[in-house]
């Protein structure tokens, strides 16, 4: 169907009745209004007022003895939340582009229903991709979260991210918080090898980041496609020649266009929330264990039952490391119905012995099996369970213990983590589904997010989107294609990224909404014949490119230079 082009100026004084663009501009610049504001007011001070709340709740049952830590854990969450604010610049922006240049909802209704479906997002996601994020880190780092180099390592990158985001968005140019992120990650990594003298690359977990670098690169590549896909399918399955139209004035679409647009707008929000929203949780995470490791270290929700489990299952893992420790490959005996009681058939563990702590670090950091690698399993199993079951719960572990038990669960977690897919290290079937549960009960120890935290990541997106959507709107809406997008084009972008993030989230990786809905608006102005501007997708093709390094060098820099004073 063809399309009338539409010229691009710069944005007039003086609004012309008859330019769309103008009508546009001016919905966007009113202001929310009093109801809108008084709205967002409540959910943020009552957000606030919850995730305070908490926060002394769970402080005032783990007292610290200065007001050091304190002031620190303001300090490093005002800069994590910073961060989650200035990815609402960018990325929330995102999901409303394509509603409000379609009349489809009021510019400033869709950001507050945008925020309202971000919100549910990040109170549902799983925290799977937040922990993924983290495990990119260096794990000796991690396990000395609460040093200075721990905190070197937090405000490096994430003040480099946020100097990276501030900086393209300045520049109007839809750039990957995700891509940003991960790029600060890498270069904390390298310059913290250098430092010690040693290989920078090795500081790195590169298994897991070209994880997810692929899907950094394919997410885009899978938003041009099936969108453009999906248009093709729509105008040979639903013969509605309004649904092609580009917007006529400042009229909306008839109302099963809204509803369908609206929808696909939901989906985009939810989505984002559910798996971008949860890149500053586990970097918050790593925060609170630092400062107050006494009251967030240890899930302490875990309780007496919980730990009788885990001991049922630690027993069955211990039995498949001993098989191996002895050279044999003796799998583990056949079972049936509930796991085997700490009692059956094992032996009482001796002592955990530096050696094989040193020997799981070391595999755990370089990724090089010996056969060191599997008593140091077979021992920390040993370790966390002796010392799980003389403390009953986890709520129990003594104060000056919490952060020690917590760093041999995490170590025994990763280490089973990377044996999954070591070819050094061969466990039968059944072996293997007993290592999955026994590392998933390690983490539901240590890998958990409170909801206080979930709420003040939100409320931070949803803040910084009120405050910096307008910049990307106008990109994704008026400048990567030739003319206007029509309601078709809006709902299959939208319905595309939606699917694509969410099953991003549900396979743990860290995806681009930006990206994603770019280049899927992308897609619909090439299936429809519509052209590109070819200066504005060089721009983000550009700004996708130099971003890792940039960030990497940006973030490296700042915690070599932040190591010269902290330590």
């Amino acid at each position: 169907m063809a399309q009338t082009s539409v010229s691009l100026p710069t944005k007039p004084t003086a609004y012309d009745a008859s330019d769309p663009r103008a009508l546009l501009n001016s919905k966007m610049d009113k202001g929310p209004g009093k109801a809108g504001m008084i709205v967002f007011a409540i959910a943020l001070i009552g957000g606030l007022g919850y995730a305070a709340g908490q926060i002394i709740h769970d402080l005032a049952g783990n007292p610290q003895t200065t007001i050091w830590p304190y002031l620190l854990l303001g300090l490093a969450l005002l800069i994590a939340l910073g961060f989650e604010f200035v990815n609402g610049f960018h990325d929330t922006a995102n999901a409303v582009a394509t509603v409000i240049y379609t009349h489809t909802l009021e510019p400033h209704v869709a950001v507050v229903y945008s925020g309202m479906w971000n919100l549910i997002g990040v109170l549902t996601s799983s925290g799977g991709v937040a922990y993924t994020i983290v495990s990119l880190l260096p794990v000796e780092l991690i396990l000395q979260v609460g040093s200075g180099a721990g905190f070197a390592m937090i405000f490096s990158l994430l003040i480099a991210a946020m100097i990276w985001n501030l900086s393209t968005w300045l520049l109007g140019l839809p750039v990957s918080s995700s891509h940003t992120l991960i790029g600060s990650i890498i270069g904390v990594g390298v310059s913290n090898q250098l430092i010690q003298g040693k290989n920078g690359l090795s500081g790195v977990d590169w298994s897991t980041a070209m994880g997810v670098f692929k899907a950094l690169i394919i997410s885009p590549l899978v938003g041009f496609g099936f969108a453009a896909l999906m248009l093709l399918i729509l105008k040979a399955v639903i013969k509605k020649p309004e649904l092609y139209k580009a917007p006529e004035g400042d009229a909306p679409p008839p109302f099963w266009i809204r509803c369908l647009l609206i929808l696909t707008c939901t989906g985009v929000s939810f989505g984002h929330g559910s798996n971008d929203g949860q890149k500053g949780m586990g970097l918050i995470m790593l925060i609170l264990i630092g400062t107050v490791p006494t009251a967030y270290a240890l899930n302490h929700a875990m309780g007496y039952s919980q730990v009788q489990t885990f001991s049922a299952v630690s027993e069955q893992a211990q039995r498949v490391f001993t098989a191996h420790v002895g050279n044999t490959s003796q799998a583990l005996p056949a079972t049936s119905g509930d796991p085997a009681p700490a009692s059956a058939g094992s032996t009482a563990p001796t002592p955990m012995q530096e050696a094989d702590r040193t020997a799981l670090l070391d595999y755990v950091r370089v990724k090089h099996f010996v056969p060191a690698t599997m008593v140091g399993m077979q021992q920390m199993a040993g370790q966390i369970e002796s010392e799980l079951l003389a403390y009953k719960s986890l709520a129990k572990v003594p104060t000056s213990q919490q952060r020690n038990v917590r760093n041999d669960m995490y170590l025994e977690s990763e280490a089973l983590r990377i044996a999954a897919k070591d070819k050094d290290v061969q466990f039968s079937a059944q072996e293997q589904a007993v290592l999955v549960n026994y590392k998933s009960q390690l983490d539901k120890s240590t890998k958990f997010i409170p909801t206080w935290v979930k709420v003040a990541v939100a409320l931070a997106l949803g803040l910084g989107t009120m405050v910096g959507w307008k910049r990307i709107v106008v990109t994704v809406g008026e400048k990567i294609g030739k003319t206007h997008l029509t309601y078709a084009q809006g709902a299959s972008a939208e319905l595309v990224a939606a699917c694509t993030i969410i099953a991003a989230d549900q396979f743990k990786l860290p995806v681009s909404t930006t990206h994603v809905l770019s280049s899927a608006v992308a897609g619909t102005m090439m299936a429809n014949g519509s052209g590109l501007q070819m200066s504005t997708v060089r721009n983000i093709a550009l700004a996708w490119v130099i971003t890792l390094p940039a960030a990497a060098l940006l973030a490296g820099t700042l915690f070599w230079a932040m190591r010269l004073f902290i330590h």
